[in-house]
């Protein structure tokens, strides 16, 4: 599985070039927006996870490690090494399911970048330009890995993809020539390969941690070859590489955003509900049906017709029809349907006790069916389709169909819509005037001179 062009440039050579060359002048002034949209919804995520078991956890181990170069810990400012402060802080930011993300053949949340490229940039004081390039560069290559690919039925998971995305973002905030870059991604490549058992069956604190670990591994990478380690090569296309060992076949890359590409930036989606991105359209649906059916002891059977991919991964399992834990309920497209159905709205609460254990919500929860329509599955990932029909008992039924969620990237939020849903996620955890001053610096993240200043705003009183 040789490279097939002899004498043209590898994957990881084309993708090092690419990350080393973009510039803040070559952005779109709609993606520069869109950038600040991330980090507006992305930087609420972090607050809302801040205090969750596995980021305590993951607090704890960082606690215990200093650093002649420290990094800082999200709200509590505690100081360790860049690496365990991006672990940290890139599971408080995932923690919730309630970050952005992207669908192609494969799907991941390319917002979990962003704590790696901020804590990056925290230790070498960059500027919020440097960060908005970076954030599009680890995008731009998560979007075109995840178009050209599925690497799910090998078995592997998407922070396969995503460690890629992180070292070339964080590279770029941290200075790295093209060459360190290029060994940087190629040391990525061989030594990160995550399993997909992750995301499936009975779901574990491990689900929000992965790319978080994957991440720090990428910053790991970056600083051994910013003093000269060098990686494995070519790492794609050599005889026992990712072609080999992985996707199982060559590919190649469609080109990269500027110079008249669109950038992947733009097709992203915000998560309007804290769950998985493959339920958005079904909670939207459901939540539709809820209004014309009245009293949920009305309801004979619900029937949730939408794409493989998210039957498989949501709807797959046992469990998912009585999750034992978070990680499982928010990844549970029956469970998340019968949220919606019975209260209207979802919030973070819903997946603990006692909703978790709740009679009555689990008995609706049993008259929830999913099955594939090969309908969606032809629109995928250009929408999200989902057909919700409710039997009620004196047999009439209600039928809605969703192609685009609220959030998707053809149905995308408006900047008021965002603000709200990060002070929802934000306010809890900081003063409102410090929100408010958090939210107004991200909106005007390409005016800032140094990434500490977001640090502080964050920093629990």
């Amino acid at each position: 599985m040789e490279a097939t062009t002899p004498g043209a440039p590898t994957i990881a050579e084309r993708m090092s070039e690419y990350a080393a060359t973009l510039r803040y002048e070559d952005l779109p002034a709609d993606v520069v927006h869109r950038t600040k949209c991330f980090f507006v919804d992305s930087f609420g995520c972090a607050l809302g996870g801040y205090d969750s078991e596995p980021v305590r956890i993951a607090r704890d181990m960082a606690r215990d490690v200093t650093s002649q170069h420290p990094a800082s810990i999200f709200c509590s400012g505690e100081r360790t090494s860049l690496d365990l402060a991006v672990f940290a802080n890139s599971a408080m930011l995932r923690y919730l399911d309630f970050n952005d993300g992207y669908i192609g053949k494969e799907a991941g949340h390319p917002s979990d970048n962003i704590a790696a490229i901020v804590s990056a940039g925290e230790v070498a004081k960059a500027d919020g330009k440097t960060l908005i390039v970076a954030t599009v560069i680890a995008y731009e290559i998560f979007g075109r890995m995840c178009d050209t690919l599925n690497i799910k039925p090998m078995g592997f998971d998407h922070v396969t993809i995503g460690a890629m995305a992180s070292v070339l973002g964080t590279s770029r905030v941290l200075g790295l020539t093209q060459a360190q870059m290029l060994e940087a991604l190629n040391l990525t490549v061989a030594a990160n390969v995550a399993l997909y058992q992750t995301r499936i069956g009975n779901v574990s604190m491990w689900k929000g941690c992965a790319y978080a670990n994957a991440s720090r591994n990428a910053i790991f990478a970056t600083q051994l070859a910013k003093r000269g380690m060098t990686g494995p090569s070519p790492a794609f296309e050599g005889r026992a590489g990712y072609f080999k060992a992985v996707s199982q076949r060559p590919f190649e890359l469609a080109p990269f955003g500027g110079k008249g590409q669109p950038f992947k930036i733009m097709d992203c989606l915000i998560k309007r509900y804290p769950l998985g991105q493959y339920s958005q359209s079904v909670v939207d649906a459901a939540i539709q049906a809820r209004g014309r059916v009245g009293d949920v002891k009305n309801i004979a059977k619900v029937q949730v017709k939408t794409l493989h991919t998210a039957v498989s991964m949501m709807a797959g399992d046992p469990e998912k029809w009585r999750p034992p834990n978070r990680e499982s309920a928010d990844h549970s497209m029956p469970y998340t349907a019968g949220i919606a159905l019975m209260y209207g709205v979802i919030k973070t609460e819903h997946f603990d006790d006692p909703y978790l254990h709740d009679p009555a919500l689990l008995e609706l929860v049993s008259r929830i069916e999913c099955s594939v329509s090969e309908e969606a599955n032809s629109r995928e990932p250009e929408a999200m389709l989902c057909d919700l029909d409710v039997t009620l008992k004196d047999g009439r039924t209600e039928a809605v169909r969703v192609e685009y969620h609220r959030g998707h990237s053809k149905n995308f939020m408006s900047d008021t819509e965002i603000e709200e849903k990060f002070h929802g996620l934000a306010d809890p955890v900081l003063s409102r005037a410090r929100t408010d001053a958090l939210a107004a610096q991200l909106w005007k993240l390409d005016e800032l001179t140094d990434v500490g200043v977001l640090f502080d705003l964050m920093r629990l009183a």
